[in-house]
């Protein structure tokens, strides 16, 4: 079991795991050995609550993909078994931040010192603005 927080966790079972053959340098040991690892869920198929599953199917994230899965992949590490930490530690922090609930944000008045700051500013502004359009004048 994957515990994602004191009430919530998800079974081994459905976490697809695939090994694959890490890109970038490292030389003969990268071409022969598969050390990066690709993680995949399936949210509409989870056991995970159905408000964690709305809030990571609206959540514009590049690892979760438009048929509902989360496809985690990782390969940092030399070691499969340390590429696998990361990827389940990443899929942990992913579905701990769907289930963060933000605060609604009320509409507040800008004060009346800041709208006579802005208006300031916009008068210096046009006034600087104007000089530049004056011509020279030739007596």
């Amino acid at each position: 079991m994957l515990h994602i927080t004191a009430s919530i966790a998800i079974d081994e079972s459905e976490l697809d795991w695939q090994a694959i053959r890490a890109s970038g340098p490292g030389g003969q040991h990268v071409n022969k050995t598969s050390t990066a690892v690709q993680l995949i869920f399936d949210i509409t198929k989870s056991s995970l609550p159905e408000h964690y599953k709305t809030a990571l199917l609206q959540k514009s994230d590049h690892r979760i993909s438009a048929s509902g899965k989360i496809i985690i992949k990782s390969q940092q590490s030399r070691s499969q078994e340390m590429n696998k930490e990361a990827a389940l530690q990443q899929l942990v922090e992913l579905i701990r931040a769907a289930g963060v609930v933000q605060k609604k944000r009320h509409a507040t008045k800008p004060t009346y010192g800041s709208q006579q700051r802005r208006l300031e500013q916009k008068k210096q502004r046009s006034g600087t603005k104007s000089l530049r359009q004056q011509k020279p004048r030739l007596d």
